[in-house]
């Protein structure tokens, strides 16, 4: 018999940390919406996909990336990069800026079926190019562009971002700061979050964390550079506590040199979870050593962190922060978009580096659709077999 059923994900193990559930059961889609969680529901369906043996997620939410392809030397392909490897909904992190959201938002926003968010960079310039940065002139951070442009892009600019290297606001702490001071009362004109890039800092992590707001986000909280969360004695700082206590939020982006198992783990053993789970996927890393967001996801599971944990911070953790809860996202609920993730667990372990060099052996998740909207989505290759290959 027929049924009015448009796509039917069977025999998955539905797992959605939002909710508590955690059952092995049919996901059933109309419409480009969930219309039922239940066993024995693919029966006349108009198609269905066997998710035996895999799990069945909101859809993946990555809420630091680089996706302003190919406009900056930095991005990576969003569909490539992202929903062809199990995410829905992605967050550029300051790749553009004031000067050059119009062309972000026509190149990149509208034309993905993803959802596209941003970070906009405070330099009006963004990071186009990792190899000059954007604050080294101060007066490119322009207050009344970055307010400006934030307002008339409400439904895409959900925070600020600021790098606080010193190859990008210099070596000097006290004008480092004044930045950083800066950024700050934008974000507080603008009435959003900012998004600071922590490690290789003049100013210490300290002077960082005490001028940031309640709801302002630390990007690359398990970074091995010399201004990381551990102090001497390998404990996480009394001023990273103190900040989380007071409402500052930590994220784990990986990125090409921000993430060292020898921060994350004594931090994971000591209780220290990132609030969001995310990528920082970029051109010169989806190669290696990150790859994409599922990859980060399954270093986490390695170091110590329960996959509902991880999952958690994938899924509802960013959809939160980026504002995109009331749409649907983070979850899976029956009425809901049909936002989903379906992926397994590899049996076989890959010796997988860190940002450093250091290896050690991760079960992989790896993703078998993304569903959109109720469209499924197949995906490519993991990256890492395809560079191994060449």
């Amino acid at each position: 018999m027929a049924n009015d059923y448009d796509l039917v994900l069977v025999g998955g193990r539905v797992r959605d940390p939002a909710s508590g559930l955690d059952a092995e059961a049919d996901v059933a889609v109309a419409a480009g919406r969930i219309v039922a969680i239940d066993t024995g529901l693919s029966a006349g369906a108009r198609s269905v996909l066997d998710c035996r043996g895999c799990y069945v997620s909101p859809g993946l939410v990555d809420s630091h990336t680089h996706i302003f392809w190919p406009v900056s030397k930095v991005g990576a392909p969003a569909d490539e990069a992202h929903l062809r490897r199990g995410v829905v909904a992605a967050a550029d992190a300051g790749t553009a800026g004031a000067s050059t959201f119009a062309a972000f938002r026509r190149f990149v926003v509208e034309p993905t079926r993803l959802r596209i968010c941003s970070f906009l960079n405070v330099s009006v310039l963004g990071l186009i190019d990792f190899r000059f940065g954007e604050l080294l002139n101060p007066a490119t951070l322009v207050a009344d562009d970055a307010v400006e442009t934030a307002a008339a892009n409400r439904d895409v600019v959900r925070g600020l971002k600021i790098r606080m290297s010193t190859d990008v606001v210099g070596t000097r702490a006290p004008e480092a700061l004044a930045l950083l001071e800066q950024a700050v009362a934008v974000g507080e004109r603008a009435g959003v979050p900012l998004l600071v890039h922590i490690g290789e800092t003049a100013p210490s992590l300290d002077e960082i964390l005490a001028r940031l707001r309640p709801g302002d986000v630390v990007a690359h909280c398990y970074t091995g550079k010399e201004e990381n969360i551990l102090d001497e004695d390998g404990k996480v700082r009394p001023s990273v506590l103190e900040a989380r206590e007071r409402g500052v939020r930590f994220e784990c982006a990986h990125g090409k040199s921000n993430f060292s198992y020898l921060v994350a783990g004594p931090a994971i053993e000591q209780g220290f979870l990132p609030d969001v789970v995310c990528s920082d996927t970029s051109y010169r890393n989806w190669n290696g050593p990150v790859f994409d967001l599922l990859t980060t996801m399954s270093k986490l599971v390695a170091l110590g962190m329960d996959l509902d944990d991880v999952l958690e911070r994938a899924t509802a953790a960013p959809a939160r922060l980026l504002g995109l809860w009331d749409e649907g996202y983070g979850r899976l609920e029956v009425g809901g978009p049909a936002h989903l993730s379906v992926f397994e667990r590899l049996e076989a372990a890959d010796e997988l580096f860190d940002a450093a060099g250091n290896t050690r052996p991760v079960h992989r998740l790896e993703p078998r659709w993304t569903v959109v909207g109720g469209e499924a989505v197949e995906p490519l290759p993991w990256r890492g077999a395809v560079a191994s290959a060449s």
